[in-house]
């Protein structure tokens, strides 16, 4: 019993000296308001108005790149473009192909007539 109470005022007296005061006591100042409601407004139509007009330009930008980009490409590549970017958009919107389009396709996979031509890691002689 003595033992508990000598171990509880050890450690009573360790916290203690553990929890110091924060300095300045009492509440913190509220904060100031250094700007009206009316000003607040106008400060956040102006930066909206920025942003849609850096925005409006970076669209411009990027959209003109893209236009040169086709235009350097000769037709056959420009034709490829579109029918590669007409899979990718049936293919993000989960939609098979059209069923005439699958149904006259080189079939591929487990389908396949063709027999696949085994490799052996053995070389033969």
């Amino acid at each position: 019993m003595l033992l508990r109470l000598l171990l509880f005022l050890f450690f009573s007296a360790a916290l203690q000296n553990t929890c110091l005061s924060q300095e300045g006591g009492g509440k913190a100042d509220p904060p100031k308001k250094d700007q009206s409601i009316k000003s607040k407004r106008k400060q956040h139509k102006a930066d909206k108005k920025k942003w849609k007009e850096d925005r409006r330009n970076k669209r411009a930008e990027e959209k003109k790149i893209r236009d040169h980009h086709k235009r350097i490409q000769t037709k056959e590549v420009r034709k490829r473009m579109k029918k590669s970017k007409g899979k990718a958009i049936r293919n993000n919107t989960h939609q098979r192909e059209p069923f005439f389009q699958r149904l006259f396709q080189k079939k591929r996979g487990k389908g396949s007539k063709q027999p696949k031509e085994k490799t052996s890691k053995v070389q033969q002689y």
